[in-house]
């Protein structure tokens, strides 16, 4: 039997993970992106967790599993904290000992996936332009502009993977109604590379203030804001500062802004009336910090048409607060390249409605959740009993409890697809 194609749109960590479960699926598959080659940091950001499923399936794919250890520091503890812009005091109101997650950094992660591919399977360099499906939803056709020449490419594959991001155009094609949903803040991010620095003021200061780092992932809540931070490998801070802000006018279809240094001074000038100094001189000393703008979309009602597929933030854009965007990507991957090889190119409906079955309830309920714990650190609704607006510094234990990772739903759930062998 001829070996079924599938074409990836996005080069990103969705798409790097569907090429992966695709390739052990056996499937013959062709991603296409538009960078010319492979990149070494993410557009949106560098720090990210990892959770037990999603490392287990990730050294699945890897031909050293012990490399992705090798390549992440553990996140074995969840602490939520608040801080009094005033004081500086600040106390924690929940911690989770058993968050058994690893930190990693983008580049790292995605240069670990797309090494163990075969080399053929990227098409660097490529536009992709449009696709169609044949009358008899035998096929699908994609064409992509190669970057260098001008020169259109048509594709002619048994599937269509869109893994474009949350702007995907292919899923606008579907959805051309869709809006993305401004959640009323937007992100502060950094990462300082303090190496060659380890026992310099800024390392030792930080170190004191946030004594578990290098194993904690720490969420720090002030007065309708929130900060996180936590250690990456390689002698590297990771830190996000989420503050509340009318819309801002975004250019082109990204959903990060480079700042001025003008606006750099002046958040650090605002840093101080909130953080404690040891995060400040952090923000302080890292370089190029960035503006990354907070949307989500709304659940869809579907996650596939004929022979095209969605999978990562393509399939259902989420705000950061649950650690999911990732762990989604992979577990999507995964879940749909263990459908692929049940049910084989010849009942490919079957295949992509059990993946989207499986998929589509756990998160479509994730991106409410992260939606609603955003909302709730930035103290832009009401408490969780609706008593009055949230001030999580004042909160009782019984609604700290509810920050914890470990809540959202679905946490440590493994579908009944990936049950053997995971």
């Amino acid at each position: 039997m001829k070996q079924p194609t599938a074409v990836v749109v996005g080069g990103s960590i969705a798409g790097v993970c569907s090429a992966h479960a695709l390739v052990t699926a056996g499937w013959k598959v062709v991603v296409v992106e538009k960078s010319s080659a492979p990149p070494t940091c993410s557009p949106t950001g560098a720090g990210l967790g990892l959770d037990p499923l999603s490392c287990s399936i990730i050294q699945s794919w890897l031909q050293l599993p012990v490399a992705l250890h090798n390549a992440t520091l553990p996140l074995s503890i969840e602490q939520n904290q608040a801080t009094d812009g005033e004081t500086k005091i600040n106390w924690t109101l929940t911690r989770d000992e058993n968050f058994n997650f690893r930190a990693a950094h983008w580049g790292d992660l995605h240069a670990l996936l797309h090494a163990a591919l075969p080399s053929d399977v990227f098409l660097w360099g490529h536009l992709f332009l449009s696709f169609s499906v044949a009358d008899d939803k035998s096929s699908v056709t994609v064409k992509a502009r190669v970057l260098q020449t001008g020169e259109i490419l048509e594709i002619v594959a048994d599937l269509l993977v869109a893994a474009d991001g949350c702007l995907s155009s292919i899923r606008q094609s579907f959805l051309p109604d869709l809006k993305m949903r401004y959640a009323g803040y937007h992100a502060w991010r950094g990462v300082l590379d303090f190496s060659g620095n380890e026992d310099s003021e800024t390392i030792l200061g930080i170190r004191t203030a946030f004594p578990d780092l290098g194993k904690c992932l720490y969420f720090d809540v002030g007065s309708q804001a929130h900060f996180v931070l936590f250690e990456l490998p390689n002698k590297r801070m990771n830190w996000l500062w989420f503050i509340n802000q009318p819309e801002p006018a975004l250019k082109g279809r990204s959903m990060t802004m480079k700042v001025s240094d003008e606006s750099i001074k002046a958040m650090h000038v605002e840093a101080e009336k909130v953080w404690v100094p040891e995060l400040c001189r952090l923000m302080k000393e890292t370089k190029d910090p960035f503006v990354n703008v907070i949307y989500d979309a709304d659940p869809l009602e579907q996650l596939f048409w004929d022979n095209v597929v969605l999978v990562g933030d393509a399939a259902h854009p989420t705000t950061p607060h649950c650690a999911r965007s990732t762990n989604m990507s992979v577990l999507d991957a995964a879940v749909l390249g263990k459908c692929l090889e049940k049910w084989g190119v010849e009942n490919l409906q079957s295949a992509l409605s059990e993946y989207q079955s499986t998929r589509l309830p756990i998160v479509s309920k994730q991106v409410l959740h992260a939606r609603r714990l955003g909302q709730i650190k930035q103290g832009l609704v009401l408490q969780l009993h609706d008593r009055e607006p949230s001030d999580l510094k004042k909160a009782c234990p019984e609604d700290c409890q509810w920050l914890q990772l470990r809540n959202v739903p679905f946490f440590d759930d493994v579908p009944p697809t990936l049950r053997q062998g995971t």
